[in-house]
């Protein structure tokens, strides 16, 4: 399965991955988890928000136990952050079939659309809508870089934009929902474990500074004389690293737009976008404060205009803690696994999930930490230990 979902969105300048959602490439991918559902009898289906599901059982029954997690990539993303935990639960599902393990609950395996938001700047769109954190109106209203609307992306994606919206009765059916994904940082590494359990999710948002100035030209107009927004701007940037280390947070500018983005133009605008988490909701509401303080003093300084707008925010979310624990009971005495129980600070479906369905989390150690790019990796070991572990929750949950 890995080795025929490898080559599919891969940049060859570049190693990463180029899955955006309603793209060829998103396509592709989707026609994987299509063939693999349906190569092992799986009903399959997709939603009125375009994300793939593939039952084992009739989802009907209710109290369905599902696992999953998504395709798509963040611009020349790694092999294994959203995939792995597809791909996991397909292999989980086969080694369940090998064990002959009896199941009274109807079991699923799911593909979110555009979890990263890299196409319409929004994240995880397909969970939201269909757990009601995203109206139709505003989905409405997310466009591109080329001015795609979401509506006609879909459409011309052959999906039906019309039926997007929340789904309630679908959602009713999950009695848990458990994500597999690789880790985003480095703590199992440290600690020398294979496998984790999500304790949590940091709180965390994404924030547009627009910082509004007066297009000259770079050669004859005197420094006096000038409104550029750049340096309030980079001083923005500085003042974000320094308010998140005073914190304990983490916050990064990490995408800029430039008008008119000419060499030897000032700018009239400088667009930079935000993106701050931390462990607490008091934490990170003093990052914020003192970046938009900072930038505001600075914009000011240069007789700039500043604009800040919240684009997405998610809360702190703590996984349902009898699932969590549960969890941590099976793999403990079933696996004999010392399983360490630890947050993050990266957004999924399940965090989304999470205020309908009880949700847990489990991550796969990734050696060099690194994810969001093409050195994003875990050993085949860890990816096998993975498997074994949400198989054998998974075991744990349709037996019960």
């Amino acid at each position: 399965m890995w080795a025929e979902l490898a080559p599919v969105g891969r940049s060859s300048a570049s190693g990463g991955y180029r899955r955006y959602a309603w793209t060829g490439a998103d396509a592709e991918c989707r026609d994987w988890f299509r063939g693999q559902a349906e190569a092992r009898g799986l009903a399959y289906e997709v939603d009125r928000n375009g994300n793939q599901w593939a039952w084992l059982g009739d989802p009907a029954d209710g109290d369905a136990v599902v696992t999953g997690s998504h395709l798509d990539s963040v611009p020349d993303g790694g092999a294994f952050d959203g995939p792995l935990g597809v791909v996991s639960a397909f292999a989980a599902l086969d080694e369940l079939r090998l064990r002959e393990v009896p199941s009274s609950r109807p079991l699923g395996i799911v593909n979110f659309g555009d979890e990263e938001g890299a196409r319409f700047g929004l994240a995880c769109v397909g969970s939201r809508l269909a757990a009601g954190q995203l109206t139709v109106e505003q989905a409405r209203l997310l466009t591109d870089g080329d001015g795609i609307s979401l509506p006609e992306a879909m459409e011309a994606a052959g999906y039906d934009p019309d039926a997007i919206g929340a789904d309630p009765e679908r959602l009713s059916r999950i009695g848990a929902f458990v994500e597999l994904h690789v880790e985003q940082g480095r703590a199992l590494d440290l600690s020398g474990d294979q496998v984790g359990i999500a304790s949590s999710i940091w709180p965390h948002g994404r924030w547009r500074f627009d910082f509004r100035g007066e297009a000259n030209h770079a050669g004859t107009t005197r420094l006096a004389d000038r409104r550029d927004p750049m340096p309030a701007y980079a001083e923005t940037v500085l003042a974000a690293r320094r308010e998140a280390e005073l914190a304990g947070a983490v916050a990064t500018f990490g995408k800029i737009s430039v008008e008119p983005n000419g060499v030897n133009a000032i700018p009239s605008l400088v667009r930079g976008w935000l993106d701050a988490r931390a462990s607490g909701q008091e934490a990170l509401d003093t990052v914020l404060d003192g970046i938009t303080r900072a930038a505001r003093e600075y914009a000011d300084a240069h007789g700039i205009d500043l604009d800040v707008v919240r684009e997405s925010f998610t809360p702190v979310v703590e996984f349902d803690h009898a699932l969590r624990d549960e969890l941590g009971r099976v793999l403990g005495r079933d696996a004999g696994l010392k399983v360490p129980v630890l947050g993050t600070g990266a957004g999924h479906d399940a965090g989304i999930l999470s205020g309908s369905v009880p949700t847990a989390m489990l991550f796969v150690r990734n050696p060099t930490g690194v994810s969001h790019s093409p050195a994003e990796s875990a050993t085949e070991d860890d990816c096998v230990a993975g498997v074994r572990a949400l198989a054998d929750v998974l075991e744990g949950l349709t037996r019960r």
